[in-house]
């Protein structure tokens, strides 16, 4: 308790306390060592852990990423940046061919404890090739865990577990919030600022300030009664804020951030749905098979006569993500999309 931290500085601290505590772990990607990072996540760490592990790679994601594969095979526990995870897709072969199918394929005699993290989503006016959400994408392939969460305590924790962890772990980081702070000085609450934007949450769990976390559990950022509002990653702010105006007009939404994509949490989902009778699922990525739509089958299946409603879905707009800002806005989900999401659910008039 009583600690400011940001998402960037959070990731730090979660890398350089891990490779003090195992001579194993590197970390090796594009700028990652002499310029500090693209995003600055591993300032200093050239200057504490030297050249042999911290470890500046040529532009050739497909490259690096194989070596990683076979450092991990051999004993290590490499750490692998990409710049973005747009320029990821060029090192899917070694991530979901690779990685992925080490253990199944050598009938369990190799792991491969690997790390692939970097940034995810849209980030202004990036354009097309550069916006793209591949939770859904990577989470889609079995032997992979997924990690997508915005809270600098929690995403330290989650890496630090990940990096222990002996399979190869997806984390999912969002370029617009490396800035993003939250302070947990306020027992029970925690205060996000980020530019000139706060966000209040309780912080129901009370999993303050945790050296590790379980991957696979979501957290009930906000408690409600009459609808439950599902996501992750930023999108869950967009939720608080939906939360906060939905209040004024007596509607008391339950916000969980789902921070894991898979294994995901189903069960504290189920839980919240089976109170509150309905559900908005927030998910920035494409509608069409993404995570929202696993939500949304998997609440059917499992809390179907709970319902009073059908479940609601709030995505990016189906279409690669233009460039002009007022584009941008129409694409995004955003707290607006949620409450008229939320009406509807509710059978308000909007």
């Amino acid at each position: 308790m009583g600690k400011k931290l940001s998402l960037r500085d959070g990731l730090r601290e979660a890398m350089s306390e891990e490779m003090r505590r195992d001579e194993n772990v590197f970390l090796m990607g594009e700028e990652v060592a002499e310029y500090n990072g693209a995003y600055k996540v591993s300032k200093g760490m050239l200057d504490e852990f030297g050249p042999k592990r911290v470890i500046d790679t040529p532009i050739a994601e497909l490259g690096f990423a194989g070596i990683g594969v076979g450092a991990a095979m051999n004993g290590l526990r490499p750490i692998v940046e990409f710049m973005t995870w747009n320029f990821a897709i060029l090192a899917f072969d070694q991530i979901v061919n690779n990685a992925a199918k080490t253990l199944s394929q050598s009938g369990g005699q190799y792991a491969c404890p690997i790390v692939f993290r970097g940034p995810s989503g849209a980030a202004g006016q990036l354009a097309q090739q550069h916006s793209q959400t591949f939770e859904a994408w990577l989470a889609n392939t079995p032997g992979l865990k997924v990690i997508s969460s915005i809270d600098p305590f929690d995403s330290k924790a989650l890496l630090k577990t990940a990096i222990r962890d002996d399979d190869p772990i997806c984390i999912m980081e969002s370029e617009l919030m490396y800035a993003l702070e939250v302070d947990n000085t306020v027992a029970g609450k925690r205060t996000y600022s980020f530019s000139r934007n706060t966000w209040e949450t309780d912080y129901i769990e009370g999993e303050d300030e945790q050296e590790l976390l379980p991957i696979g559990k979501a957290v009930i950022r906000r408690a409600g009664t009459d609808i439950t509002l599902v996501s992750f990653n930023k999108s869950v702010l967009e939720c608080l804020v939906a939360a906060d105006e939905l209040a004024k007009e007596g509607v008391s939404a339950e916000v969980i951030d789902l921070r894991t994509i898979r294994p995901m949490d189903y069960d504290t989902i189920v839980k919240s749905v089976k109170k509150t009778n309905r559900i908005v699922a927030v998910d920035e990525s494409w509608p069409f098979a993404g995570i929202s739509a696993e939500i949304a089958y998997m609440i059917q299946k499992h809390a179907f006569d709970y319902l009073d409603a059908p479940v609601i879905r709030v995505n990016a707009a189906d279409v690669s993500l233009p460039y002009a800002p007022t584009l941008v806005e129409a694409y995004m989900p955003n707290a607006g999309k949620i409450i008229k999401a939320v009406k509807e659910v509710m059978y308000m008039n909007a």
